[in-house]
């Protein structure tokens, strides 16, 4: 019983998060094309989120007469569901995970890849030319760009010498992997963009073409799973990119606890008085696991809010692009410079003996 409840503390506010995404991309976004974003609804528009989930909720649901009634209603819940499982293995702090083994970017790797079957039977079922042609939009650039991440991925695993994110996270307390691999970074985000259908890479919802894409004919409940199941996966995608590369719950080394706590013990360490403030300052912050946990999930959301902005400024700043330009960009652009990385990275560090993984 204690486990259970354990996780809803755990999974709850990813939730209501999620939900939150999108009244924070459209106040950014009005503000960045000077409009208005959400503001009425509750106070400074915090309550849009509930007012929309409950609209599309009591809306009727349409399903086509000629569908496939079990995979057209089956599709958003598999794409709901697998968008939602990668959190489990997601460390919000040292051992504040539903789920921490060795194998957790195995997992969400995996996880990452049944989703796309959900879009598929979506797509295919629906009977329409515009659900269909944009399921297999999705189909082909999420398996493409899933290559894109494994491989950036890969060479964090060379760095860290670890499948297990709380294991790469520690790796980072003195420097976050962004500093040397900052190309790896960039192309990580560009692939995470593609990975979520967002702008300029959501050529598999484009109105202009296929009307809403692969959900064009869902509606209601069916619609709300395929909306949640998006932001989920930028939120989940932020959160791995983060993790990944930002420190995870780490904070910078010259602002960590550790740090000040060691500077503390240096500077005043003749001063009784402030021997007794660094003595109570450290079983404060090392011995109390609310106050601990709170702050690591406190700077682990503030990078991820970061990094969720940053795919809201990519949407209000740049067009999208055609089909073939995408997948171009992929195959002939991004993999070839990867694959340099992947020799280049591992000649580096075993150059300089510090190579975590031993041949």
């Amino acid at each position: 019983m204690f486990s259970i409840i354990y996780d809803l503390f755990m999974i709850l506010p990813v939730l209501i998060a999620v939900a939150f995404v999108t009244v924070a991309e459209r106040k950014a976004m009005g503000s960045m094309q000077r409009r208005l974003g959400p503001n009425i609804t509750g106070v400074w528009g915090t309550l849009q989120a509930f007012a929309d989930a409950l609209k599309l909720i009591l809306k009727e649901n349409v399903s086509p007469t000629q569908a496939n009634l079990i995979f057209f209603w089956f599709g958003p819940v598999i794409t709901l569901v697998f968008s939602l499982l990668g959190f489990s293995v997601i460390p919000f702090g040292p051992g504040l995970a539903v789920l921490d083994f060795s194998l957790g970017i195995l997992y969400l790797l995996a996880v990452s890849s049944v989703a796309t079957y959900g879009i598929l039977m979506a797509g295919w079922s629906a009977n329409s030319k515009y659900a269909f042609l944009g399921a297999l939009r999705s189909t082909a650039q999420l398996i493409s760009y899933e290559l894109i991440l494994s491989s950036a991925i890969l060479l964090v695993i060379l760095f860290s010498g670890s499948l297990n994110l709380t294991e790469i996270i520690e790796d980072q307390i003195h420097t976050w992997y962004v500093m040397p691999m900052i190309p790896i970074f960039i192309i990580f985000l560009i692939g995470a963009l593609a990975e979520t259908n967002r702008s300029p890479m959501d050529l598999a919802e484009a109105e202009s073409e296929l009307v809403s894409g692969f959900f064009t004919e869902h509606s209601s409940v069916p619609f709300v799973s395929f909306f949640l199941a998006e932001y989920g996966s930028i939120l989940l995608m932020s959160i791995i990119t983060t993790v990944l590369f930002l420190g995870g719950y780490n904070l910078p080394f010259f602002l960590s606890f550790k740090f000040i706590n060691d500077l503390i013990w240096i500077l005043f360490n003749e001063i009784n008085s402030m021997r007794v403030v660094q003595e109570q300052f450290s079983y404060f912050i090392e011995y109390n696991p609310v106050v601990s946990g709170m702050l690591n999930g406190f700077v682990l959301g503030t990078k991820t809010c970061f990094i969720v902005f940053c795919f809201i400024w990519v949407r209000a700043s740049m067009p999208r692009i055609r089909y073939d330009q995408l997948m171009q960009f992929c195959w002939t652009v991004l993999l070839p410079i990867l694959f340099a990385f992947i020799f280049l990275f591992p000649c580096i560090l075993y150059s300089f003996d510090s190579l975590a993984v031993s041949f």
